[in-house]
């Protein structure tokens, strides 16, 4: 969430940012109105409960009873009133509230400008494109003929989007969740193993409502949230605390499964494993000081790479434009693999720094040694990766003339001994 002290004192700020993201701007002004009237309301209710004490007091000292009374009677209309203003002060403030939740964060000054994501900007391309002396098949093809997909069961049991990893496939899958949080330990980061269901509160902090409602699926009983990514139970770890100075920086990896209510037509992109309704990621999360926030936006994006590449994927860092940039964000670097298969570039990790965003909404601050005033903390969250579309990767990438695929040489102390995905 903004800080609407940010929007009364330099509205155009948040106007610029809605254009470059390709929003309507109109907001703003609606905003300013309803914190135009909520101070003025909280104005006259402060000089009339300053009248309602002043009186009161002098109430006290009435040796009249005739003008005692006439003055509690005058107080009766004045707290009347007061109380209307109360009630009318809580209808502005949930308005307000309401309407700053909407409002995307600020993209950063490092961001560059762009209508949409075909105006992202390709920092680097890392390592070659795999070349094969056979047509390399994709992964709904291998995936069936080895016995390690099983994409018609899935349908079975739950509808569209849904499969089956079998064998050396789910062991694959476990190997590189295991593979992620390993190294995000080495890393420097501190493993959590989260609820996968949250309040509504939790999801709120994170930033996904009320903006992505229609994405998240609910338990409507019990008023739980499944999680949409780790980052949701990761922010809600540390919502309405105060750190000490001393307690930062905060790192933090969770494995979680994914679930996402996606709006997916039939088609090529969707094909696969690509786009599904669940699916495994292993997540990053950092807590910092507003001034270290850069350089730990820095660090988690090395991290990433450091993932990606330690696989021996060929992969591409993205920066994405205003008109890409993610709700929270004001910055984000996306890498992408390769896919020979598919023939396409796959994102498998997304790194964002949302400064106090998510800290403003989740109450998160810190108390800094030289100062009585507490502050909010900048959260910073990334994918280790999303574990479909590396799985995708590999298979299409290490595929051998005959269908078997080999397992990547950092994967194989998870495999029990398989080096190679063979039919059986």
């Amino acid at each position: 969430m903004l800080d609407i002290r940010l929007i009364r004192e330099n509205p155009e700020i948040l106007r610029e940012a809605l254009k470059k993201r390709q929003a309507d701007s109109a907001v703003v002004d609606s905003l300013l109105v309803l914190d135009e009237r909520r101070r003025m309301i909280l104005s006259e209710v402060e000089v009339l409960k300053a009248e309602r004490n002043a009186v009161s007091k002098e109430i006290g000292r009435m040796k009249s009873a005739d003008e005692r009374q006439a003055k509690i009677e005058a107080m009766r209309a004045v707290g009347d009133k007061i109380s209307a203003l109360d009630n009318e002060l809580r209808d502005v403030d949930e308005e307000l509230t309401a309407t700053m939740s909407t409002l995307p964060n600020i993209p950063g000054d490092m961001t560059p400008y762009g209508v949409d994501e075909s105006e992202n900007v390709v920092l680097k391309t890392v390592g070659d494109i795999p070349e094969f002396d056979f047509e390399p098949q994709t992964h709904w093809d291998l995936g069936p003929a080895l016995d390690i997909i099983d994409f018609e069961r899935g349908v079975k049991m739950t509808g569209s989007r849904f499969y089956v990893l079998s064998g050396a496939g789910a062991r694959l899958q476990r190997a590189l969740i295991a593979y992620m949080l390993d190294l995000h330990i080495k890393q420097g980061y501190t493993e959590k193993y989260t609820p996968f269901m949250v309040k509504k509160e939790t999801v709120y902090g994170a930033g996904q409502l009320p903006k992505f409602v229609d994405n998240l699926y609910k338990d409507h009983e019990e008023e739980l949230y499944f999680v949409p990514t780790a980052e949701v139970p990761l922010t809600g770890y540390h919502m309405d605390e105060i750190f000490a100075e001393a307690d930062l920086p905060k790192y933090y990896t969770a494995y979680t499964p994914c679930f996402r209510r996606e709006k997916m037509s039939a088609g090529r992109d969707v094909r696969g494993i690509k786009r599904g309704h669940q699916f495994d990621k292993v997540e990053m999360y950092m807590y910092v000081k507003p001034e270290d926030s850069d350089a730990a936006f820095e660090k988690m994006m090395a991290d990433a790479e450091e993932t990606v590449a330690l696989l021996g994927l060929p992969y591409r860092i993205h920066q994405l434009c205003t008109g890409d940039l993610g709700f929270g964000a004001t910055i984000t670097y996306d890498i992408e693999v390769w896919a020979a298969g598919c023939n396409e570039w796959l994102e498998v990790s997304s790194v964002s720094n949302v400064t106090d965003f998510q800290a403003r909404r989740a109450n998160i601050r810190y108390r800094p040694e030289d100062s009585k005033k507490n502050q909010f903390v900048h959260t910073l969250n990334g994918s280790g990766m999303g574990l479909p579309r590396v799985m995708i990767a590999i298979m299409e990438n290490y595929q051998q003339a005959d269908g078997s695929i080999i397992v990547p040489e950092i994967l194989r102390p998870w495999m029990g001994g398989i080096e190679v995905i063979k039919a059986e």
